[in-house]
């Protein structure tokens, strides 16, 4: 059987359902653009294939076999469902994907929370997220776009100051439970500190820089808990398991939802900062504005995150 029928084409199949539909050899021709000798010629052939009659030849008029009918209802549903996905793959091919890298950092407590409005202002625009704690400062071809962190001095890229560095110790209000804050900066001392690992800090501030910063001369503690991914410590200082290193714009929306509070009232600053980093090739310029343009005016509203 699936030999008899490997020559049956789509064709053949869209000629007769035209011609079982309106019942007319003629009318198929008209709607499908071809000639009433040409739609009886492919019913014929479509017989041959299948060894089975799929019309009646009656006076001035053609009627369906029962095997027309059988016919008919399977190649309607299947036509239907191959112009529902060839609708869908059109529909798709139009969206327009921007490749967008940055730090895991500021995509999950920056970036992420805010890309519904993106989707919202641009829905035929889909962002696919490159993260990692790769240096972006030498963009790689798939990149359209970056936001990275650093002194603003990008290889092969056209640099853009988000906002620059601002520090401070934030951790759960429950692991402070009962304390009057802020508590003064001296008490860091004897709060378990959560660290980064020095791989993963990417020039970021650390423990040993901020304590002078805020005007501890002691050393800070080594810590029980190390992390290499800044979201992973997040977490932990939600969980209440110690002090964290909590930075501007990444975090504000964790201490709206009273997830985090700042410790101490200082605040330490650097000249580095978040960069949005456009490739110098002219690639989909006028996606890529639209991104700048709305990161842009993300940053006037950082209240309204999440």
């Amino acid at each position: 059987m699936l030999r008899r029928i490997e020559g049956v084409s789509l064709d053949s199949l869209r000629v007769f359902e035209s011609a079982a539909r309106q019942l007319s050899f003629t009318a198929a021709a008209v709607e499908l653009g071809s000639s009433q000798p040409a739609i009886s010629q492919q019913i014929k052939r479509l017989e041959q294939q299948l060894s089975t009659r799929l019309f009646d030849r009656v006076y001035r008029g053609i009627n369906l076999t029962e095997a027309g009918e059988l016919l008919l209802r399977y190649t309607q549903e299947g036509l239907n469902t191959l112009d529902a996905g060839l609708a869908a793959v059109t529909a798709r091919s139009q969206h327009e994907v921007l490749q967008v890298a940055t730090d895991f950092a500021f995509a999950a407590y920056w970036l992420m929370p805010r890309l519904p409005r993106f989707h919202q202002a641009y829905p035929d625009v889909d962002v696919s997220l490159i993260t990692g704690t790769r240096d972006f400062r030498l963009l790689s071809s798939e990149i359209d776009v970056a936001i990275a962190f650093g002194d603003g001095r990008f290889k092969h890229g056209e640099a853009h100051l988000l906002f620059r560095e601002e520090v401070f110790p934030v951790c759960s209000p429950q692991l402070l439970k009962g304390q009057q804050l802020p508590l003064p900066a001296a008490e860091l001392v004897t709060l378990p500190l959560l660290h980064l690992r020095p791989e993963s800090c990417s020039g970021w501030f650390d423990w040993s820089a901020l304590f002078p910063a805020l005007g501890i001369a002691e050393v800070p503690s080594s810590g029980l808990l190390r992390f290499d991914n800044y979201t992973l410590l997040i977490q932990a200082a939600i969980a209440g398991q110690g002090v964290a290193i909590g930075w501007r714009y990444l975090i504000d929306d964790l201490l709206a939802q009273e997830l985090l509070c700042q410790v101490c009232s200082g605040v330490a600053s650097s000249t580095l900062g978040y960069y949005l980093v456009l490739p110098e090739r002219k690639r989909r310029q006028r996606l890529v504005q639209c991104f700048v343009d709305w990161v842009q005016s993300e940053l006037s509203l950082p209240d309204k995150a999440g």
